[in-house]
This record gives C-alpha cells, structure tokens and sequence, in this order.
C-alpha cells in the first residue's frame, strides 16, 4: 500500500534543500536531491513525499517532530542570545529573527490545518 501523506524529513536544522541551496549558491552546481530521506515520525519515504511548508505535511507524528525541532531550535539560539560574548552586538537582531522565525514554523506545524496541494 502507498502511503499518501506528505512527511517532514528528521532533520530540521539543515534540510536537503538548504543543503542543496547552499551547495548551488557557493559553487554554482546543482546536485541531486536524495531518493529517500528519514522522516519525522521513523520512517523513511521518498524525498518527493516531503514538504518543508507546515500547511502541507499531512503527517501527524511529522507534524508533532516538526513542531517540537523547531521549538528546540529556537531555545537554542535565544540560549546563545543571553550568554555574555557569545553573539556579537551587530548579529544579535539577527539571531533573534531566526528565533522568531523557528517559534513562527513550530506555531505553523502546531496548527492541524493542513492542506495537500
């Protein structure tokens, strides 16, 4: 039986397609996307049945590693943000946007409101 929901890969911190952003921005070569990925809720599905917009992932336990990685996430950068020296004065509204950003992606996952487009 095929699976028809839309999945999230494990790892939230670098996804393939930042990976793959970053490897086309520094050298100019675009690489393949991989067959198939691990995902959020310990399966492993065809990257093609991933998506990285919380309003189409239809995966419930994907939605809730979602959540849950980017809740971390933002944890961890506002944590840098009260240690003394640890960002410097020019990066700090930089680092409290990419926080913002990450609580913002959690709130999204949290939201049962999916659609599959």
């Amino acid at each position: 039986m095929r699976d028809p929901l839309i999945h999230v890969e494990k790892q939230q911190m670098l996804t393939h397609a930042e990976m793959r952003a970053l490897i086309v921005e520094a050298t100019g070569l675009a690489v393949d996307a991989p067959k198939t990925v691990a995902t959020g809720c310990g399966k492993r599905r065809r990257y093609a049945m991933t998506s990285t917009v919380p309003e189409r992932v239809t995966c419930l336990a994907c939605r809730e590693h979602a959540q849950h990685e980017h809740t971390e996430l933002a944890e961890m950068i506002e944590a840098a943000l009260r240690l003394p020296g640890m960002v410097p004065d020019a990066e700090r509204e930089c680092y409290a946007g990419a926080a913002r950003q990450r609580r913002g992606l959690a709130k999204r996952f949290a939201t049962l409101n999916t659609t599959v487009n």
